[in-house]
């Protein structure tokens, strides 16, 4: 028998931990999906945060979950800040019984409250562990864990100034597989039938992450009308946490070149039908629209741990590969500036070859290949 298919024999016990956002928990799920595809008998635990978007995300894509009682630090003064020792506690005792329990071979940790407590006692324990690094500027919890881990994962460049170099592969970052199929072509007629939209009409294609991002919502909701008068349309995912606050002062959240939905489940056939996108600047947004190849206007969210968006923006406006709007101006900038880009073809054109060419599409194989590397 070959030797790489007796190491596929080995029996593969994974722990995946991290998430919060679908930023976190997106990438885990595809990282975990690779893992069962290579080894039908893996054996994939997730270790969550209680009460975040993991504890439900997770089990419907299959997968079983256990919840940490741990939250971040808050940045202001904070009463929940004085509980973090007593959930820093909790965390870490729970993890050593689920690693006793699980006995894991390998420990993977995506970034998010829960990845922190896990992958330290997973180290103690001496379980070989890796972390994936999604965005260019390192985020607290993985520099803190960076001298334990075996493996750093990362998906930009420069990340030598907080990670040990000899550490660290450039794998880029995970994505889903139907995102990495994407025949934009192919699905553009679906994708205007399924959304109800005009196949005839240039299209804007507004996302703003999960939970949704209030100043582009603003923004939006503000100069709906000036979109509308120029013709094109928009399909706008509002996110959870907005969908019942937009006003429609004007009444055009029901006019045909409006569709409004508070999640879109069909991002591969949401990017078919898009002439350009506005969106936040997480890392599987920005990885998604590399893959995708479409012309970006990023709007960063100013207030995300480390101010890691801009810093994600900061590294494709370099590359003119997107166009950056601050929050602070996307209220008086933001339409205007997509309407722009909408009539500039050859500018759609410089910014989508320029994005197209920081795609990362082997990225969850590479990683998974250092995964098994540690097992």
């Amino acid at each position: 028998m070959p030797k790489e298919n007796s190491r596929n024999q080995v029996p593969v016990r994974a722990i995946i931990s991290g998430g919060g956002t679908g930023g976190h928990i997106y990438p885990a799920i595809a990282i975990a999906n690779e893992l069962k595809e290579r080894h039908a008998n893996t054996e994939i635990l997730f270790v969550g945060a209680q009460g975040k978007m993991e504890m439900e995300k997770v089990p419907k894509a299959g997968y079983p979950i256990e919840g940490l009682w741990i939250s971040g630090i808050q940045r202001s003064l904070s009463v929940d800040n004085l509980s973090f020792p007593f959930k820093l506690t909790s965390s870490l005792l729970k993890a050593r019984s689920i690693i006793k329990k699980f006995k894991p071979n390998v420990a993977i940790g995506v970034g998010g409250f829960a990845s922190g407590p896990l992958l330290y006692v997973a180290s103690r324990m001496g379980v070989p562990s890796l972390i994936q690094e999604q965005n260019s500027y390192a985020g607290l919890t993985n520099k803190w864990l960076a001298k334990r881990v075996n493996t750093i994962c990362v998906a930009y460049e420069g990340l030598e100034k907080y990670f040990p170099a000899e550490k660290l592969v450039h794998t880029g970052n995970p994505v889903r597989k139907d995102i990495l199929a994407l025949d934009v072509t192919a699905k553009r007629v679906a994708a205007f039938q399924h959304f109800g939209l005009d196949p005839a009409k240039k299209t804007i294609l507004i996302v703003g992450g999960s939970l949704g991002a209030r100043s582009i919502n603003e923004s939006i909701s503000k100069d709906l009308h000036k979109i509308v008068n120029a013709g094109a349309q928009v399909l706008w995912q509002t996110g959870k946490n907005s969908f019942e606050e937009n006003p429609d002062s004007a009444g055009l959240l029901s006019h045909p070149l409006v569709k409004r939905t508070e999640f879109i489940y069909e991002m591969d056939l949401a990017y078919a039908l898009a002439d350009i996108i506005v969106s936040r600047a997480g890392a599987l947004a920005v990885s998604e629209i590399c893959l995708v190849g479409a012309p970006a206007i990023l709007v960063p969210f100013p207030f995300a741990a480390e101010d890691h968006q801009t810093k994600n923006v900061l590294a494709l406006e370099e590359k003119n590969a997107a166009i950056h709007i601050k929050n602070s101006d996307a209220k008086n900038l933001l339409v205007d500036a997509a309407l722009a880009l909408l009539q500039d073809t050859n500018h759609q054109q410089q910014l989508a070859q320029n994005i197209r060419q920081l795609g990362k599409p082997k990225a969850t194989e590479q990683i998974v290949d250092e995964v098994l590397k540690l097992v």
